[in-house]
C-alpha cells in the first residue's frame, strides 16, 4: 500500500491517486491512469506555474480539472504533485483535504518526504 496516499485512497470514488516529481515520474500511485496523471499533470502545473508568475498571482497550490467521467484534484508541494482522480459527482472536498495534509507533510523540513 501507498504509504503517503493511503489517506487519499481510502476516499469513495476514488479511481486512482498518484505522487510525483517535478519530471513527471511517479513515485508513488493506486488505481488508474497513474502514469497518465503523472506525466500529464506535471505539463499541466509548469503552465499554470508560468501564467501565475507572469500575472503576478503568486505561487500556485491547486488545480482542479472537470471532465466527463472524473474530477481530478491537483496539489503541490514544492517538488511534488499529489493528485487524486475521482469518479464525477463525488463530493471532492476530503480529497482535497487529504492532500492538502500530505503536501504539508512533504514541505514540512525533517518530514518523511517522498524520496
Amino acid at each position: 500500500m501507498s504509504a503517503h496516499l493511503r489517506e487519499v485512497i481510502d476516499l469513495p470514488g476514488v479511481e486512482g491517486a498518484v505522487l510525483s516529481s517535478s519530471d513527471g515520474l511517479s513515485l508513488e500511485s493506486y488505481g488508474h491512469y497513474t502514469e497518465l496523471l503523472a506525466a500529464e499533470l506535471t505539463a499541466l502545473r509548469a503552465t499554470f506555474e508560468r501564467v501565475s508568475r507572469s500575472s503576478g498571482l503568486g505561487k500556485m497550490s491547486r488545480l482542479a480539472i472537470t471532465a466527463e467521467t472524473l474530477e481530478i484534484v491537483v496539489v503541490t508541494a514544492g517538488p511534488y504533485l499529489a493528485a487524486v482522480a475521482m469518479t464525477r459527482g463525488i463530493d471532492t472536498r476530503p480529497a482535497q483535504q487529504a492532500l492538502a495534509k500530505l503536501a504539508l507533510s512533504l514541505e514540512l523540513p525533517g518530514a518523511s518526504n517522498a524520496r
